[in-house]
């Protein structure tokens, strides 16, 4: 048996490979609603065999959204349409899990295809907020720099969510702290100039994301698992860096997070960020080692090859994949029969499936 097909067990939770679908923002929703797209996009992940899919970035409140046409869950009435797609996935053999984000500076920006800089507020925008009233682009609007009230909002906002979170079927929940949004802009210092209990300090950089961990573990069941996505380094002077990663790692894990998803940048525009396959891998394997926790590795992985050695060295727990997946939605069965690995393919696909 490859590495890559050998099941993870975390908590209470079996996960059937070590193959995920990374969260892709799709920017289909209207008013953070899924819609059939999302069930098709994500469902065919699931056919295809992924152990693990996440949905993409769902925003806690409205103004968490990076667009508009983001995905959210701030709303009872967003459930029942996630609930069809947490069903979906079940019912084809993948754990169904959910990254809760807010983009903090980062939002109110307009789809890719639709437009390009922030969204002004008659065609649909909002006032930002952050930590500090710092624009993530020079000549952007400030964002607001969130006072006790609004920071205490967000921690509500983070804990209804894990609820609803659960109440629509997901099984694993990740909290999104990387790629420049709310979370990972209090704990870089390059977007975090607050001289208050929430800035300043490493440990009072990482308060926000670590009260948030706390209500978050506090409503999510036990037998679940918590996930955090991490920029491992800001790939920028004077800012985050893989040694912060590693001592939050080991904060986070003492409360109760299980897996630290790592990727890298994002906080700041003008990083040189050297992309190339694995890039990121070499940061989750430091994680995984120096901070004793599991890890999923991001970044480039594009092959079922490149896959099982960065399970097989034990540079991480997981893989998760992004644009590949986007590629072959049926990478997993694909990957298995190129290691050499008979898994069970869907009963109506069985006549298509190569025996060697």
């Amino acid at each position: 048996m490859a590495s890559l097909f050998t099941p993870l067990t975390i908590r209470g939770l079996t996960i059937k490979n070590r193959i995920t679908v990374s969260p892709m923002c799709m920017y289909s929703s209207r008013d953070g609603f899924v819609n059939d797209w999302h069930l098709v996009h994500l469902g065919s992940r699931a056919v295809g065999g992924a152990g693990l899919i996440i949905t993409e970035a769902t925003a806690v409140s409205p103004e968490g959204r990076i667009t508009p046409d983001d995905l959210g869950i701030w709303s009872d009435e967003h459930l029942p349409g996630l609930k069809r797609i947490t069903s979906f996935l079940a019912e084809h053999g993948a754990v169904a899990g959910i990254q809760l984000a807010h983009a903090g500076r980062k939002a109110s920006t307009y789809t890719s295809w639709k437009g390009s800089g922030v969204v002004p507020e008659v065609e649909g925008g909002w006032q930002t907020v952050a930590p500090s009233a710092v624009p993530f682009h020079a000549g952007q609007p400030e964002p607001a720099a969130l006072d006790q009230a609004g920071i205490d909002k967000v921690i509500a906002d983070f804990r209804v969510a894990t609820l609803r979170a659960l109440a629509a079927g997901f099984q694993v929940v990740e909290l999104h702290a990387a790629h420049g949004y709310l979370l990972h802009e209090f704990l870089s210092p390059l977007s975090n100039a607050r001289t208050d209990s929430y800035g300043g300090s490493f440990e009072n950089r990482c308060r926000l994301l670590l009260q948030i961990v706390d209500v978050t573990r506090a409503e999510w069941p036990a037998e679940y698992p918590l996930f955090v996505r991490i920029s491992a380094t800001d790939w920028t002077e004077g800012g985050w860096t893989t040694e912060d990663s590693i001592a939050l790692a080991r904060l986070l894990k003492e409360r109760g997070v299980d897996l630290i998803d790592c990727s890298t940048g994002g906080n700041v525009p003008t990083a040189a960020i050297p992309v190339g396959p694995g890039y990121q891998v070499e940061f989750a394997e430091r994680v995984r080692k120096e901070a004793d926790i599991l890890t999923g590795a991001v970044g480039i992985i594009t092959t079922a090859q490149q896959a099982e050695s960065i399970v097989a060295s034990g540079q991480a727990d997981l893989v998760l994949l992004a644009r590949e997946m986007l590629r072959d939605p049926n990478f997993p069965l694909h990957a298995a029969q190129e290691l050499g690995v008979d898994v069970e393919w869907p009963v109506q696909y069985a006549r298509a499936k190569r025996h060697k």
